[in-house]
This record gives structure tokens, C-alpha cells and sequence, in this order.
């Protein structure tokens, strides 16, 4: 088998977009792209791919998967076979091998310093809500920053209390073990044996991975004291690597997707305060010089990055720094510098919307105006100094992997300093032919080709569409809560249940289950990771099904997941009150179709077996026919009630 950590690396790797581009034209349509579908003959593309869900789904023959899944598809291979050939794609190397014991207990590791990591979360958000110290301290810092508590909640910042035991004691008190408090980097053990707080008298960012769950912290002292480091960061763990961490991505990514644009900032506050003036796609690399692996992060749901720092020397430094890498990952990358003694923070506290938005349009650049605006002020009519501005600018373009754009770029600098573009040209191709990543490797063997066997699906094509809808709330809404008021038929009063629970609890209440074998199949297999010790987050559920050896039921998955209707979402989301109100209200409907249909089937079993009954046995069978047509006209008027 692949190592889990391998095949992790791999679909971390795939994007989507980049992987069925290998196989079709794709064109963007707002967050998604479009094509003739490869799959079926059509003049109209109805194959749509979706960046933030990594989900491709064509709405002419119904086919649809996650990247794993389309490469299977397009290439007729095996689970194992379409990650080898991913892994080939992006040069990651997989050594086969057996899921050992070690290997169990290492995952299981992970997931129990997740835990304890989201239980330090929730104890930072009390601390700051529910503690006077909190609310005086860390609460009026953040209100004195411009933040509204709309945006204080949203993002989970919290206080982390002056007692340097505080969350010690507490994860003590709840059995978390030490190892766990020294291995998150939450608990500090010295010398002598004794533990204590990392986290103290700071107001606190969490970190989130790119599947919302929480993975570090970074904690601001109030101080003045000068002797005290302004910030505190956790370390890098088994859970947390910050070269592949990017600040607000959990949040932003969606937008980055719908926008087709990423803006890159520095710090927590530029992040939350642009976010909440309503720009919603930037990210932060949290006080780190920018890596590889953050900007393939972000090239999962947008080519196009404008780097937003600080107008004075150092943001210059570092903007110059992070746009070699950007390019040569092949993105488009443009500069927006802010006024002399604003950052994004402070920037977009002092505008609208509006003025920030005008601002960035009038002062976006193209990186090599921006290099050349820069660097020509040094040169100052310096005719040496003007031909390693060129060169310097030369090298940059010959980072750009794609040759058109390298083309078009040489062709625009040879321009805008009158020189021969053949110079130009020939500097780039000197230096490609002196970068390693740029030299050619042996043309990779394609893997053989098996046929994938197909399952009758469904054996009950009746009770088909509402099983499919149950499924669809489980996969979209299965750990949100169904907020019933308090007059409701399914109000509890000892706590709101979540969507998968109550919907599986229906059924079991009515000794019901999953007829089709295929959304029995994906139902049980959602319920395995659903009440896996391990706790999973949604996100990562779906993300296990879509991604797994079962190919069927992945294919179900990112049907489901997948918006009905792509191109009309935002007014059908529009026409809702709330995402609560819309649960409340369709949860109950689907199971409440489902039992109307299961009626409908055990009414007409029953006529069946009326035909060839005997006197006595058909009185018998009328009365049960009479028993549910008493209960399919109550729930056809619960039915009417609801609609």
C-alpha cells in the first residue's frame, strides 16, 4: 500500500483545475471553469469544475469526482494507479509498503494533539468572553483595533489569561496528557521537570489548517516592556509545519476561488481587518518569508497573487523577495505598495471599501514596472548600474515556467529599454540552462490501463431520490446544528442535535436503513468516520470519501456536494433567511418524504400479495393497506403544512 502520509502529500498536491487540464480546455465562468465534457459528445459545455470544493461534475451525463477521480475516469485506471500517476505529475516519490502498527499510532497521535490543540482554542475564546481579566484586557485591545465582535467570534481570537498554569491546570483537570500539553507547543517543560504556559497575558490568533481544524497560535503581548517579545509563536509540530501554513486560509479560500485573485499580506491584523472592510481573499504568511509550499497552497484556488505590503523599505524587501518564488510556480504575480506608514491594517481601518478597492486598482503592478520603477531610481543615469537592472530583470522573467509568458514579458522590457529583445532573450535562456528545476527529465511511463467494474446501483429505483436527498444534508450539513424553536414537533430540550444525528436517529427510530446498496454503502461509510474515536471535521470526512478507494461512492460525493445549479447558487442562497431556518425547515421534509415513499412501497407489496391471498389472509392484508394509507394521509398533511 501507499503510506498515508504519501497519499496525503499527493492530494495535497493535485489541483483540480491543473490536473484536468491536462485532458480538456478549460475556460473560467466566475468561481468555476467550464468545458465540453470529455466524457460525452456535447456542443454546449455542461463540465463544470469547481477550484474551492476540488470537485469536477458535468451536468449533461452526470459523471463527477475529485481529481483522483477524474484521472481513474479519463484514464480507465485503479485507485493505486491514478495516485502513482499523481505522484508523477508532481514529482513525489512513493515507496509501497504495509500500514504498520507504528503507523496506526502515529495517526492516532495527530488526531489526539488536534484535540488537545481545539480544546486550548475553546479555553483562549472563554477566557476572553467570560473572564473579567478577558474583557478588560484582551477584549478592549481588539475592540481599540477596529475588530467587531461579529469578527472577533468568526475568527476565534482569544485571551490567554496572565497565570502562566491557567491552561495548564485546565487541560490537567480534563485528562489531557503532558506529552500532548509539551508536543502542541501549547506547555513549556523546563529543566526541573516542572511545566508551564507558552501562552500568557497575550491575545491570541489560532492558526487553522485548510480544513478549519486548529493547528497553532500566535499570541501578541500588550506590553510595553521592551525586554518582551512582541509576539510568541507556537513551534512547529507533528501537526503544525508554518513553511505550508498560511494565516486566514481557511477562511479566505472560497473567495480566493470566486474571485480568481489572492492578496498576500503580513500580519494577523492586516488579514482580519481586510476581511472584515469585506475582502475576503487574503492570506498571511504570519510573520515567515513566503515558501514553496504556501504559494502552491494558494495556486489550489487561484493563479493570480498580488503581493500587499507595507510602502517602507522593509515591505519593499520583502515583496521584491516573494516574487521570484510566486513566479516561478508559475502564477501571475503583481505589487501593490501601501502609503509610507500604512500597512493593510491600518490602511483599510482608515478607508471604505470603496477608496481601498480604487486604491488597488490605480496602484496594482505588473512586477517588472514595479522592479523597474524601483531599481531605476538606484541606477540614477549610472549606465553599469542600468545594464544589471536589466540583467536582474532578465533573471526575474526567467523564472516564469510558461514560454509564452516569458515571451511577452522579454518582448515588453526590451521595449521599455530600447534594446534588442534578441539580448534579452538570450540572457533568459542562459540563465533557465543554469537553473536545476528548469533542465529536462526523462518523459514518465504511463501506467497500465484497467477497466473499472461498475455496480448495479440501485435495486430500489423508487426510494432513489430521497435517499439521495437525506445523503445530501448528511455530506453538505452533517455536524450543523438544527436550531428548533422551542414550539417545534422536534424541539429537545436537552440540546440541539446536529444534522447526521438526526436524521439517523429517524430512521433508526422507524427501523428504517439505506435500501440501494450504493447509498447504504456511502451512508454507513460517513457514519464510520463520523463516529470514529478520531474526530473528524466535515470537511475532512468528505475529503476522505472523495479521495478513498471507493470509487462509486466518491463520485456520489461530489455529486451531492457539488451545487445543484452552479450558475444561480448565490440567488437561491439569497432567497433563504438563514442556513438555519433552511435546515430546520427541509431536514425534516426529507425524512418525512422518505417515509412517505418507504409507505408507498409497503402499500403496493401488499397488493401484490393480495392477488394470490387467500379470504382470511386478505382481510388481514387490507387492514395493514388501511393502517398506512392512515399514516401516509397524516404525513401527506404534515407535508402540506411544511411546503
Amino acid at each position: 500500500m501507499i503510506p498515508q502520509d504519501t497519499v496525503n502529500k499527493i492530494l495535497d498536491a493535485a489541483q483540480i483545475v491543473d490536473v484536468v487540464s491536462d485532458f480538456v480546455t478549460l475556460k473560467r465562468r466566475g468561481a468555476n471553469f467550464v468545458a465540453c465534457c470529455p466524457f460525452h459528445n456535447e456542443k454546449t459545455p455542461s463540465f463544470y469544475v469547481s477550484p474551492s470544493k476540488g470537485i469536477y461534475k458535468c451536468f449533461g451525463c452526470g459523471k463527477s469526482g475529485s481529481a483522483v477521480g477524474f484521472v481513474m475516469e479519463h484514464e480507465s485506471l485503479t485507485y493505486v494507479e491514478a495516485l502513482k500517476y499523481l505522484a508523477r505529475k508532481y514529482g513525489i516519490p512513493v515507496v509501497e509498503k504495509e500500514e504498520t502498527a507504528e503507523d496506526v499510532a502515529k495517526r492516532q497521535r495527530s488526531e489526539s494533539l488536534l484535540l488537545v490543540s481545539e480544546a486550548a482554542h475553546k479555553f483562549f475564546i472563554s477566557s476572553l468572553w467570560d473572564t473579567e481579566e478577558g474583557r478588560a484586557v484582551g477584549y478592549a485591545y481588539f475592540r481599540s483595533r477596529g475588530l467587531e465582535d461579529e469578527t472577533i467570534r468568526k475568527y476565534g481570537l482569544g485571551w490567554a489569561p496572565k497565570d502562566r498554569q491557567a491552561w495548564l491546570s485546565e487541560a490537567m483537570a480534563k485528562g489531557y496528557k503532558e506529552e500532548y500539553l509539551v508536543d502542541t507547543g501549547l506547555c513549556i517543560k523546563y529543566d526541573d521537570g516542572h511545566l508551564a504556559d507558552r501562552f500568557f497575558d497575550r491575545v491570541m490568533f489560532p492558526v487553522h489548517s485548510i480544513s478549519g481544524r486548529v493547528i497553532a497560535f500566535g499570541g501578541r503581548t500588550l506590553r510595553s516592556d521592551k525586554t518582551v517579545a512582541k509576539y510568541v509563536n507556537s513551534p512547529e509540530t507533528e501537526i503544525y509545519d508554518k513553511s505550508r501554513s498560511l494565516y486566514g486560509i481557511w477562511f479566505a479560500k472560497g473567495e480566493m476561488s470566486r474571485a480568481d485573485k489572492c492578496y498576500l499580506v503580513e500580519g494577523y491584523l492586516d488579514v482580519l481587518s481586510m476581511h472584515q472592510l469585506g475582502i475576503c481573499n487574503v492570506v498571511a504568511s504570519s510573520g515567515t518569508s513566503l515558501t514553496v509550499p504556501q504559494i502552491r497552497l494558494i495556486k489550489k484556488f487561484t493563479e493570480n497573487v498580488t503581493i500587499m505590503y507595507d510602502g517602507d523599505s522593509a515591505g519593499i524587501k520583502a515583496a521584491i523577495r516573494g516574487i521570484g518564488l510566486v513566479l516561478k510556480e508559475g502564477l501571475n504575480v503583481k505589487v501593490v505598495l501601501l502609503p509610507d506608514g500604512d500597512d493593510p491594517d491600518s490602511f483599510s481601518r482608515k478607508h471604505s471599501l470603496e477608496e481601498v478597492q480604487q486604491f488597488i486598482a490605480a496602484h496594482e503592478q505588473d512586477f517588472i514596472a514595479f522592479k523597474t520603477d524601483l531599481l531605476l531610481d538606484e541606477a540614477a543615469g549610472d549606465p553599469l548600474k542600468k545594464a544589471n537592472l536589466i540583467n536582474d530583470i532578465a533573471d526575474t522573467i526567467a523564472l516564469i515556467p510558461d514560454a509564452v509568458k516569458r515571451s511577452v514579458y522579454a518582448q515588453a522590457s526590451a521595449d521599455k529599454f530600447d534594446i534588442d529583445s534578441a539580448i534579452l532573450f538570450s540572457r533568459i535562456r542562459k540563465t533557465r540552462e543554469n537553473l536545476p528545476e528548469f533542465k529536462e527529465g526523462p518523459e514518465p511511463q504511463e501506467p497500465p490501463v484497467q477497466e473499472e467494474v461498475k455496480a448495479d446501483l440501485f435495486e430500489f429505483p423508487k426510494l432513489a431520490p430521497a435517499e439521495k436527498d437525506l445523503l445530501s444534508f448528511i455530506l453538505r450539513d452533517g455536524r450543523t446544528p438544527l436550531e428548533f424553536e422551542s414550539d417545534s414537533d422536534f424541539y429537545s430540550p436537552d440540546g440541539q442535535y446536529a444534522v447526521a444525528d438526526f436524521i439517523r436517529d429517524c430512521l433508526e427510530a422507524d427501523s428504517f436503513e439505506m435500501q440501494n446498496s450504493a447509498y447504504k454503502r456511502l451512508y454507513d461509510s460517513y457514519f464510520q468516520l463520523y463516529d470514529a474515536t478520531d474526530y473528524f471535521s466535515q470537511e475532512e470526512i468528505i475529503r476522505t470519501l472523495l479521495n478513498g478507494p471507493d470509487r462509486i461512492a466518491a463520485d456520489m460525493v461530489a455529486d451531492m456536494v457539488g451545487e445543484k445549479h452552479m450558475l444561480s447558487i448565490e440567488k437561491f442562497r439569497a432567497s433563504m433567511t438563514a442556513s438555519a431556518t433552511r435546515l430546520v425547515t427541509f431536514v425534516p421534509r426529507a425524512i418525512q418524504v422518505y417515509q412517505l415513499k418507504r409507505i408507498d412501497l409497503e402499500i403496493e407489496r401488499l397488493y401484490k400479495q393480495l392477488k394470490s391471498a387467500s379470504e382470511e389472509e386478505s382481510l388481514l392484508l387490507l387492514g395493514q393497506i388501511q393502517d398506512y394509507t392512515g399514516l401516509r394521509k397524516k404525513l401527506e398533511e404534515k407535508l402540506g403544512r411544511v411546503m
